[in-house]
């Protein structure tokens, strides 16, 4: 007996849907922003990192969801400080491997 055809993707039920599921990561990419434009311009360039850390946040929401992207985003900045690592750092999950092979900059341990 054939299986019965999924719902289409495109019903206002599942536009609802995914919009609800984007809600929590739109919503902390707001948050970013609001500080990227009203607070960082008075506090000026500091960042050890590239992408800088408000920057990565934005990255890894976008790339990881809300939930991983937020810890991410925690993880990144307790490790911006002066005895910290430095350089080119693109956001990634705890052991996944770098996009482009090369480790780059201080990578994960901040050595």
């Amino acid at each position: 007996m054939p299986h019965p055809a999924p719902p289409a993707p495109h019903t206002p039920l599942a536009r609802a849907g995914r919009a609800l599921w984007r809600l929590p990561r739109l919503v902390l990419v707001g948050l970013v922003r609001v500080y990227q434009m009203g607070i960082s311009p008075w506090l000026g360039p500091s960042c050890r990192y590239t992408p800088t850390c408000s920057e990565y946040a934005v990255q890894a929401l976008r790339r990881y969801g809300a939930a991983r992207g937020l810890v991410l985003a925690v993880w990144r900045i307790g490790r911006c400080h002066p005895w910290g690592g430095h350089g080119y750092d693109p956001p990634r999950w705890f052991g996944e491997a770098p996009a482009d092979g090369a480790e780059g900059g201080a990578g994960r341990n901040g050595a």
